[in-house]
């Protein structure tokens, strides 16, 4: 049985002024014990998409199920399969963890004793047990998403679903959530997140679908996805625009990106002296050029022809100058 099945689902507002298509036509599935990501920019429909899937948002069309249980007709069934943690998380500052974890426990049905015992057992289970009787106004941006983390693990759930965990934290913390979210992953727990970081889809997901106005424009393992733009991407940077349109004559197959043409070739290095040769000829200065292995990046820039505004990843590259020539 599928985790998540999800077919054709469609979200439309209307006010009378204007109707939006917040998600256009959204498939995918996941498969129980996975963490599946969504990555896209903002207002791509990734959080909508969550919202409509935890029955927080009703489903214009379409159809969606959560472990065979259908999230329209049968929204009771799937809220106490899954567990939700989204990007405003309306935890109150003025209790402790350990108070919110014990009167979340309560709301869940738990006794007071299985309630004591769960919030000690979340407590470590998030690293907060140090601070378990601070207010939680004095916790860090990290030591909220955790708690929050915790809070919808409470009732244990089969299903998690995560809306940008870790936006706004600093690389130490959002190191710390991702391996908690490993972990929860090797204990069964299927996840499924949004995001707008490739660092982190890379790292995470099993598998992941990328996002752009409201469709799927591609999915798969990061392996695949990069794969299926297939060769080497070679990098050119010029310091003029005349230079770029007159070598865009010459790299017909090369796709703009500010002051830079990237093409995709098989075998990239040993290509470079024969474009530069050609530009060269051409009377095209070319700043520097460089050769790598494709990345989730140049997937995106790929599938939707921009890249992921404030995503940057670390690529092995190897850099030819050709200033001076």
């Amino acid at each position: 049985m599928l985790a998540v099945d999800v077919k054709n689902i469609k979200k439309t507002f209307t006010s009378k002024q204007d109707t939006v298509e917040a998600v256009k036509d959204v498939s995918f599935q996941v498969k129980q014990g996975e963490i599946f990501g969504l990555l896209g920019p903002n207002g791509a429909g990734k959080s909508t998409t969550i919202l409509m899937l935890t029955t927080l948002l009703s489903i214009t069309d379409g159809k969606a199920s959560i472990l065979g249980i259908d999230v329209e007709t049968q929204e009771k069934q799937v809220r106490e399969k899954i567990g939700v943690a989204l990007q405003d998380t309306g935890i109150d500052n003025l209790l402790t963890s350990k108070e919110l974890f014990f009167t979340t426990c309560r709301l869940w049905g738990y006794n007071k004793s299985d309630s004591e015992k769960r919030t000690e057992e979340l407590l470590e289970l998030v690293g907060l047990t140090e601070a378990a009787d601070r207010r939680v106004k004095t916790y860090s941006g990290g030591m909220k998403r955790r708690l929050d983390l915790g809070l919808s693990l409470v009732h244990s759930p089969e299903i998690l679903f995560l809306d940008e965990p870790t936006t706004g934290l600093d690389p130490g913390s959002r190191r710390v959530l991702w391996d908690e979210i490993k972990r929860l992953r090797d204990t069964g727990v299927t996840v499924i997140l949004t995001t707008q970081y490739l660092e982190e889809a890379d790292e995470l997901a099993d598998r992941i679908a990328i996002i752009d106005e409201g469709l799927v424009v591609a999915e798969g393992t990061s392996d695949e996805l990069k794969a299926s733009i297939g060769g080497d991407v070679i990098t050119f940077l010029f310091e003029t625009e005349e230079d770029i349109i007159k070598a865009q004559q010459v790299l017909t197959d090369s796709v703009q990106e500010k002051m830079e043409l990237r093409i995709t070739v098989e075998d990239g290095a040993s290509k470079i002296p024969g474009y530069l040769k050609e530009l060269t000829s051409a009377g095209i200065e070319v700043s520097s050029v460089s050769a790598s292995k494709p990345t989730l990046d140049d997937v995106f820039l790929e599938v939707t022809g921009y890249r992921l505004e404030g995503s940057e990843e670390p690529v092995e590259e190897t850099p030819t100058s050709t200033r001076g020539r």
